[in-house]
Parts: structure tokens; C-alpha cells; sequence
């Protein structure tokens, strides 16, 4: 059995210290899904010009954060990189390799939830934020082989992402109309694996740019649809909304 590719929302670093329902989710994942032999993440986070892969052997724990509580940086995940499969996927899709990057927190926050052994390689694969929709689609294709390997290729942003728009410290909250109408949208354009509304999701979505005033968090949901490979489909794993309009919705595709 192959293994699926899945998309999460990370939502703030400090989800990793909260009671929300999107935390419970993340801390269920491992137990979701078969055990993976190598996790590459693609994380929103971490943005460059042309695709690049980090091929640390022991990556750090990057706090890419400021004025958070201390607690959150003392957290450390100490999973072991995957230096070998990093350099392949480098061939596979044309990357630079890196040797310098670690685990930014896009990356190591649901690791930590979902396998806080830390006992599985992960790395990371870069977005490019100035390049397609489509571009990101073609960069996961080129990585669907590794799911017959039992490698889970895992796309890491956010479902919706305004941070202007957010109502801080207001948990709870019924969704805002604008974020719950692109939110259903993109569940129905996954199911059905339209992967041509997805690439042209700007002028296919309702309410696209208030869901996304940049793509960099959704774009790993690209890449992570594509590595499932033609014809592909999603199926909601998790579905919630935060601060009234983040939506902390997770895919797996297969």
C-alpha cells in the first residue's frame, strides 16, 4: 500500500502549547497513518528562490519567531536528518542542497505532535513564493514516486491565511463567512481532485485573496497534492477554525 501525501495547517508556534482541537489533531497523526521510513516536510516557511532540500545530517530546531512565551523556545526536536534521500529528491526536482538548514517551525511543530519519539529523518523542500500555483503542483509529480517507498511527503502551511484579518485571543469564534466560503470550497475542489481549480484557485475560490493576500501557506498543499500523483483526491483528515478565521483544515491525498 502506498503511502498518502498530507497537507496540515501549522497555525501559530504556540499551537503546540494550547487545548484547541487542531493540536489534538496533530498529536493523532502518527497514529493515522502508516509509519513513515523519511518525512519530507514542505514547509511555508521556508521561502527561496529556486527549489532547494536540507540535507543536514542532525538539522536544528530553527525558532523562526520573535516575543513568543519562553517555554516555546525550549522546545527542541532532535530527529535525524535524511542526508541521502535529500540529495535524491535534489535530482528529482532539480533543488540546490543545503546543508546548513534545520527544522524551521512549519516543520518541526506537527513533527513534534505527531511523532515526538523523533525517531523518523525528516528534512525539508523549499517553496517559491514568486512562482505558480502550477509550478508547485509539477514540484510535487516529481517526488510521488517516494510514496511506494513508504516516505511521506508532507505539505505544511495554512488553509487560510490572513494575519490582518485575524481576531487574536478570540477562540471559539463561528468562522467569518469569507474564510469559512473558501474554506468549503477547497474541501469540495479536493475531493473531487480538480487539480486544475486548484492551480488557478486565484480566480477559481471565493474569497481567494482575503483567504491568502500571499501564497507562500498554501503553496505546500501544491506540492503535496501533486506528490500523490495524477488523479489524485483529498479526504479532510481535520477541519476547524481559529482567531474567527484560520482555518486549521488537514488532507491526506491519495
Amino acid at each position: 500500500m502506498s503511502m498518502p501525501t498530507v497537507f496540515v495547517s501549522h497555525g501559530s508556534p504556540t499551537l503546540i502549547l494550547e487545548n484547541l482541537p487542531a493540536r489534538d489533531f496533530l498529536a493523532s497523526l502518527g497514529s493515522l497513518l502508516p509509519r513513515p521510513k523519511a518525512i519530507v516536510a514542505v514547509s511555508a516557511h521556508w521561502n527561496t528562490e529556486r527549489p532547494a532540500v536540507s540535507t543536514a545530517e542532525r538539522p536544528e530546531t530553527i525558532h523562526d519567531f520573535y516575543g513568543f512565551p519562553d517555554d516555546l523556545y525550549r522546545l527542541h526536536y532532535d530527529a535525524p536528518g535524511a542526508p541521502d534521500l535529500a540529495e535524491r529528491v535534489a535530482k528529482l526536482t532539480g533543488a540546490v542542497c543545503d546543508p546548513t538548514y534545520g527544522l524551521d517551525h512549519g516543520a518541526w511543530v506537527p513533527a513534534m505532535l505527531g511523532w515526538p519519539e523523533a525517531d523518523i529523518p525528516i528534512f525539508q523542500l523549499s517553496v517559491q513564493p514568486y512562482m505558480t500555483p502550477a509550478h508547485h503542483l509539477a514540484l510535487g509529480r516529481k517526488l510521488s514516486a517516494l510514496r511506494d517507498e513508504g516516505i511521506l511527503v508532507m505539505g505544511s502551511g495554512s488553509a487560510t491565511h490572513n494575519l490582518r484579518r485575524l481576531m487574536r485571543g478570540q477562540q471559539g469564534l463561528a468562522p467569518e463567512p469569507w474564510a469559512k466560503a473558501f474554506d468549503d470550497w477547497l474541501a469540495g475542489t479536493l475531493e473531487k481532485g480538480d487539480e486544475a481549480a486548484l492551480a488557478n484557485y486565484r480566480t477559481e475560490a471565493p474569497h481567494a485573496r482575503d483567504a491568502h493576500p500571499t501564497d507562500e501557506h498554501f503553496l505546500p498543499l501544491h506540492v503535496a497534492f501533486g506528490a500523490a500523483g495524477k488523479g489524485a483526491k483529498g479526504k479532510p483528515l481535520h477541519r476547524s477554525f481559529t482567531s474567527g478565521n484560520l482555518s486549521m483544515a488537514a488532507y491526506a491525498f491519495a
